[in-house]
Protein backbone atom coordinates (compact mmCIF):
# COMPACT_ATOMS: atom_id res chain seq x y z
CA UNK A 1 0.00 0.00 0.00
CA UNK A 2 1.48 3.62 -0.84
CA UNK A 3 1.96 5.52 1.98
CA UNK A 4 -0.20 8.15 2.97
CA UNK A 5 0.57 11.79 2.38
CA UNK A 6 0.70 14.01 5.46
CA UNK A 7 -1.97 17.36 5.09
CA UNK A 8 -0.82 19.24 7.76
CA UNK A 9 -3.21 22.96 8.29
CA UNK A 10 -6.78 22.54 6.83
CA UNK A 11 -8.15 26.19 6.52
CA UNK A 12 -9.99 26.33 2.88
CA UNK A 13 -7.15 25.69 0.97
CA UNK A 14 -6.05 22.50 2.83
CA UNK A 15 -9.05 20.90 3.21
CA UNK A 16 -9.18 21.29 -0.76
CA UNK A 17 -6.25 19.72 -1.24
CA UNK A 18 -6.56 16.93 1.14
CA UNK A 19 -10.12 16.07 -0.60
CA UNK A 20 -8.64 16.18 -4.06
CA UNK A 21 -5.62 13.56 -3.36
CA UNK A 22 -8.24 11.43 -1.62
CA UNK A 23 -10.19 11.62 -4.83
CA UNK A 24 -7.51 11.05 -6.78
CA UNK A 25 -7.08 7.68 -4.91
CA UNK A 26 -3.53 9.32 -2.99
CA UNK A 27 -4.29 7.74 0.74
CA UNK A 28 -4.05 10.60 3.23
CA UNK A 29 -3.10 11.29 6.79
CA UNK A 30 -4.50 14.85 8.05
CA UNK A 31 -3.65 17.31 11.31
CA UNK A 32 -5.03 20.55 11.64
CA UNK A 33 -4.82 22.31 15.62
CA UNK A 34 -8.60 22.22 15.71
CA UNK A 35 -9.10 18.74 15.15
CA UNK A 36 -12.68 18.79 14.26
CA UNK A 37 -11.90 20.74 11.28
CA UNK A 38 -11.13 16.83 9.96
CA UNK A 39 -14.29 15.14 10.50
CA UNK A 40 -15.54 15.72 7.35
CA UNK A 41 -12.15 14.50 5.44
CA UNK A 42 -11.95 11.40 7.80
CA UNK A 43 -15.45 10.32 6.68
CA UNK A 44 -13.98 10.25 3.46
CA UNK A 45 -11.29 8.07 4.58
CA UNK A 46 -8.36 10.41 5.72
CA UNK A 47 -6.63 9.31 8.66
CA UNK A 48 -6.54 11.66 11.55
CA UNK A 49 -3.46 12.68 13.35
CA UNK A 50 -2.87 13.75 16.63
CA UNK A 51 0.37 15.78 16.21
CA UNK A 52 2.48 17.01 13.15
CA UNK A 53 4.74 14.03 13.90
CA UNK A 54 2.13 11.54 13.46
CA UNK A 55 1.20 13.02 10.11
CA UNK A 56 4.73 11.88 9.00
CA UNK A 57 5.85 8.73 7.79
CA UNK A 58 9.32 8.11 8.27
CA UNK A 59 10.58 8.95 4.60
CA UNK A 60 7.26 10.33 3.45
CA UNK A 61 5.70 13.31 2.01
CA UNK A 62 4.34 16.09 4.42
CA UNK A 63 2.47 18.86 2.87
CA UNK A 64 2.02 21.92 4.54
CA UNK A 65 -0.22 25.07 3.94
CA UNK A 66 -0.63 26.83 7.03
CA UNK A 67 -1.20 31.03 7.52
CA UNK A 68 2.28 32.08 8.29
CA UNK A 69 5.72 32.07 8.88
CA UNK A 70 5.20 30.95 12.78
CA UNK A 71 2.38 28.43 12.21
CA UNK A 72 4.49 26.70 9.79
CA UNK A 73 7.66 26.63 12.19
CA UNK A 74 5.44 25.63 14.82
CA UNK A 75 4.72 22.29 12.93
CA UNK A 76 7.61 22.11 11.51
CA UNK A 77 10.20 22.03 14.70
CA UNK A 78 7.59 22.74 17.91
CA UNK A 79 6.62 20.49 20.45
CA UNK A 80 5.25 17.38 18.22
CA UNK A 81 7.13 19.00 15.13
CA UNK A 82 7.37 16.64 11.87
CA UNK A 83 11.04 17.33 11.24
CA UNK A 84 12.29 14.82 13.00
CA UNK A 85 10.01 11.60 12.35
CA UNK A 86 9.62 12.66 9.01
CA UNK A 87 13.86 11.95 8.90
CA UNK A 88 15.93 10.53 5.92
CA UNK A 89 14.37 10.41 2.70
CA UNK A 90 11.12 11.93 4.01
CA UNK A 91 9.79 14.97 1.93
CA UNK A 92 8.57 18.14 2.82
CA UNK A 93 6.22 19.70 0.30
CA UNK A 94 5.66 23.74 1.56
CA UNK A 95 2.38 25.09 -0.36
CA UNK A 96 1.79 28.10 1.90
CA UNK A 97 2.71 31.62 1.17
CA UNK A 98 5.90 31.80 3.51
CA UNK A 99 9.11 34.38 3.71
CA UNK A 100 11.79 33.31 1.26
CA UNK A 101 14.10 33.29 4.58
CA UNK A 102 12.17 30.43 6.53
CA UNK A 103 12.21 28.60 3.00
CA UNK A 104 16.12 28.76 3.18
CA UNK A 105 15.88 27.84 6.83
CA UNK A 106 13.70 24.70 6.80
CA UNK A 107 15.52 23.63 3.35
CA UNK A 108 18.63 23.75 5.58
CA UNK A 109 17.29 21.99 8.49
CA UNK A 110 15.74 19.07 6.39
CA UNK A 111 19.17 18.63 4.25
CA UNK A 112 20.81 18.29 7.89
CA UNK A 113 18.13 15.29 8.37
CA UNK A 114 18.84 13.10 5.52
CA UNK A 115 15.41 14.96 4.07
CA UNK A 116 14.40 17.02 1.46
CA UNK A 117 12.43 20.58 1.09
CA UNK A 118 10.57 21.65 -2.42
CA UNK A 119 9.07 25.10 -2.70
CA UNK A 120 5.72 24.74 -4.31
CA UNK A 121 3.39 27.45 -3.42
CA UNK A 122 -0.21 27.55 -5.32
CA UNK A 123 -2.34 30.23 -6.78
CA UNK A 124 -5.75 29.70 -6.56
CA UNK A 125 -8.83 29.61 -4.25
CA UNK A 126 -10.26 26.90 -2.35
CA UNK A 127 -12.70 25.92 -4.85
CA UNK A 128 -9.97 25.76 -7.44
CA UNK A 129 -8.03 23.07 -4.81
CA UNK A 130 -10.93 21.05 -4.41
CA UNK A 131 -11.34 21.09 -8.31
CA UNK A 132 -7.46 20.16 -8.78
CA UNK A 133 -7.33 23.59 -11.32
CA UNK A 134 -4.64 25.25 -9.15
CA UNK A 135 -1.43 26.39 -10.50
CA UNK A 136 2.13 25.40 -8.99
CA UNK A 137 5.29 27.49 -8.71
CA UNK A 138 8.17 24.65 -7.74
CA UNK A 139 11.60 25.04 -7.24
CA UNK A 140 14.20 22.92 -5.54
CA UNK A 141 16.11 19.28 -6.36
CA UNK A 142 14.90 17.74 -9.15
CA UNK A 143 14.60 14.19 -7.44
CA UNK A 144 12.28 16.16 -4.89
CA UNK A 145 10.37 17.51 -7.89
CA UNK A 146 9.84 13.94 -9.79
CA UNK A 147 8.95 12.33 -6.08
CA UNK A 148 6.29 15.17 -5.74
CA UNK A 149 5.05 15.55 -9.26
CA UNK A 150 2.28 12.53 -8.88
CA UNK A 151 0.98 14.60 -5.72
CA UNK A 152 1.04 18.45 -7.37
CA UNK A 153 -0.65 16.90 -10.83
CA UNK A 154 -3.82 15.55 -8.84
CA UNK A 155 -4.36 18.89 -7.72
CA UNK A 156 -3.09 21.37 -10.34
CA UNK A 157 -4.01 22.21 -13.99
CA UNK A 158 -0.43 23.59 -13.99
CA UNK A 159 3.30 22.99 -12.64
CA UNK A 160 5.79 25.95 -13.11
CA UNK A 161 9.79 25.41 -12.49
CA UNK A 162 11.29 28.37 -11.12
CA UNK A 163 14.80 26.66 -10.59
CA UNK A 164 16.68 24.63 -7.75
CA UNK A 165 16.95 27.76 -5.03
CA UNK A 166 14.75 26.16 -2.43
CA UNK A 167 13.25 29.57 -2.15
CA UNK A 168 13.04 30.92 -5.57
CA UNK A 169 9.12 29.34 -5.72
CA UNK A 170 8.60 31.32 -2.52
CA UNK A 171 9.58 34.47 -3.71
CA UNK A 172 7.56 34.29 -6.88
CA UNK A 173 4.54 33.51 -5.06
CA UNK A 174 5.20 36.67 -3.19
CA UNK A 175 5.41 38.47 -5.88
CA UNK A 176 2.39 36.81 -7.61
CA UNK A 177 0.39 37.95 -4.76
CA UNK A 178 1.77 41.59 -4.76
CA UNK A 179 0.43 41.87 -8.46
CA UNK A 180 -2.87 40.53 -7.42
CA UNK A 181 -3.28 43.30 -4.07
CA UNK A 182 -1.94 45.41 -7.09
CA UNK A 183 -4.40 44.54 -9.61
CA UNK A 184 -7.15 44.66 -6.63
CA UNK A 185 -6.42 48.15 -5.76
CA UNK A 186 -6.64 49.48 -9.19
CA UNK A 187 -9.52 48.05 -10.04
CA UNK A 188 -11.10 49.65 -6.49
CA UNK A 189 -10.10 52.91 -7.59
CA UNK A 190 -11.29 52.83 -10.96
CA UNK A 191 -14.61 51.79 -10.27
CA UNK A 192 -15.28 54.43 -7.83
CA UNK A 193 -14.02 56.90 -10.56
CA UNK A 194 -16.77 55.38 -12.82
CA UNK A 195 -19.16 55.75 -10.03
CA UNK A 196 -18.37 59.03 -9.55
CA UNK A 197 -18.66 60.29 -12.99
CA UNK A 198 -21.90 58.22 -13.59
CA UNK A 199 -20.48 55.87 -16.22
CA UNK A 200 -21.54 51.93 -16.05
CA UNK A 201 -18.80 50.06 -14.03
CA UNK A 202 -20.04 46.48 -14.91
CA UNK A 203 -20.26 47.27 -18.48
CA UNK A 204 -16.56 48.62 -18.29
CA UNK A 205 -15.65 46.01 -16.23
CA UNK A 206 -16.73 43.54 -18.81
CA UNK A 207 -15.26 45.16 -21.36
CA UNK A 208 -11.91 45.14 -20.16
CA UNK A 209 -11.82 41.99 -18.79
CA UNK A 210 -12.99 40.83 -21.93
CA UNK A 211 -10.36 42.77 -24.29
CA UNK A 212 -7.11 44.43 -23.29
CA UNK A 213 -7.28 43.19 -19.81
CA UNK A 214 -8.62 39.78 -20.19
CA UNK A 215 -7.25 37.62 -17.64
CA UNK A 216 -8.78 35.40 -14.36
CA UNK A 217 -7.47 38.29 -11.95
CA UNK A 218 -9.23 41.11 -13.39
CA UNK A 219 -12.34 38.78 -14.60
CA UNK A 220 -13.05 37.26 -11.08
CA UNK A 221 -11.23 40.03 -8.75
CA UNK A 222 -13.56 42.78 -10.53
CA UNK A 223 -16.78 40.88 -10.45
CA UNK A 224 -16.04 39.81 -6.55
CA UNK A 225 -15.34 43.55 -6.16
CA UNK A 226 -18.26 45.01 -7.64
CA UNK A 227 -20.58 42.58 -6.34
CA UNK A 228 -19.05 43.45 -2.54
CA UNK A 229 -18.33 39.43 -2.67
CA UNK A 230 -16.46 39.60 1.04
CA UNK A 231 -17.59 37.16 3.24
CA UNK A 232 -17.28 34.50 3.60
CA UNK A 233 -13.88 35.29 2.46
CA UNK A 234 -11.80 32.84 -0.15
CA UNK A 235 -8.69 34.60 1.18
CA UNK A 236 -8.90 36.68 4.30
CA UNK A 237 -7.68 40.45 4.40
CA UNK A 238 -5.51 39.86 7.14
CA UNK A 239 -3.39 37.16 4.82
CA UNK A 240 -3.32 39.31 1.84
CA UNK A 241 -1.55 42.25 4.62
CA UNK A 242 0.89 39.36 5.66
CA UNK A 243 1.84 39.25 1.72
CA UNK A 244 2.51 42.28 1.34
CA UNK A 245 4.93 42.42 4.30
CA UNK A 246 6.50 39.63 3.04
CA UNK A 247 7.28 41.57 -0.93
CA UNK A 248 8.08 44.36 1.35
CA UNK A 249 10.76 42.31 3.90
CA UNK A 250 11.59 40.75 0.18
CA UNK A 251 12.67 43.94 -1.53
CA UNK A 252 14.52 45.62 1.80
CA UNK A 253 16.57 42.37 1.36
CA UNK A 254 17.76 42.43 -2.40
CA UNK A 255 17.49 46.16 -2.28
CA UNK A 256 14.19 46.29 -5.08
CA UNK A 257 12.34 49.44 -3.89
CA UNK A 258 8.14 48.34 -4.18
CA UNK A 259 6.99 51.78 -3.70
CA UNK A 260 3.48 50.54 -4.47
CA UNK A 261 3.71 48.15 -1.94
CA UNK A 262 3.98 50.53 0.57
CA UNK A 263 0.59 51.76 -0.87
CA UNK A 264 -1.20 48.69 -0.64
CA UNK A 265 0.53 48.22 3.29
CA UNK A 266 -1.38 51.43 3.89
CA UNK A 267 -4.23 50.04 2.48
CA UNK A 268 -4.67 46.60 3.86
CA UNK A 269 -3.40 48.32 7.01
CA UNK A 270 -6.77 50.75 6.86
CA UNK A 271 -9.03 48.13 5.91
CA UNK A 272 -8.21 45.70 8.96
CA UNK A 273 -8.17 49.24 11.53
CA UNK A 274 -11.70 49.43 10.12
CA UNK A 275 -13.01 45.87 11.29
CA UNK A 276 -12.47 43.98 7.85
CA UNK A 277 -9.88 41.89 9.18
CA UNK A 278 -11.64 38.83 8.88
CA UNK A 279 -13.53 39.55 5.06
CA UNK A 280 -12.12 38.48 1.53
CA UNK A 281 -9.01 40.54 0.45
CA UNK A 282 -11.01 42.58 -2.21
CA UNK A 283 -12.67 44.52 0.89
CA UNK A 284 -9.34 46.85 0.34
CA UNK A 285 -11.55 48.08 -2.27
CA UNK A 286 -14.02 49.65 -0.10
CA UNK A 287 -11.65 51.65 1.35
CA UNK A 288 -10.79 53.32 -2.04
CA UNK A 289 -15.10 53.57 -2.58
CA UNK A 290 -14.67 55.03 0.71
CA UNK A 291 -12.40 57.63 -0.27
CA UNK A 292 -14.07 58.92 -3.65
CA UNK A 293 -17.27 59.21 -1.24
CA UNK A 294 -19.05 56.44 -1.87
CA UNK A 295 -20.87 54.28 0.54
CA UNK A 296 -21.83 50.79 0.97
CA UNK A 297 -24.38 50.41 3.43
CA UNK A 298 -23.79 46.53 3.10
CA UNK A 299 -20.00 47.06 3.23
CA UNK A 300 -18.74 46.37 7.06
CA UNK A 301 -17.48 49.72 7.73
Amino acid sequence: MATAIGVIGLGGMGRGIAGRLLEQGHPVRVYNRTASVADALAARGAVRAATPAEAASPGGIVVTMLANDAAVEAVAAGPGGFLEPLGKDGLHVSMSTISVALARSLAERHAARGSQFLAAPVFGRPDAAAAGKLWILQSGAAAAKARARPMLEAVSQGIFDIGDSPDAAHLGKIAGNFLIASAMEAMGEAFALLVKGGADARVWHEMMSKTIFGCPIYANYGRFILDRAVSPPGFKLTLGAKDVGLALAAGHENAAPLPFASVLRDRFLAAIAQGRGDLDWTAIAINAAADAGLHDPAAKV
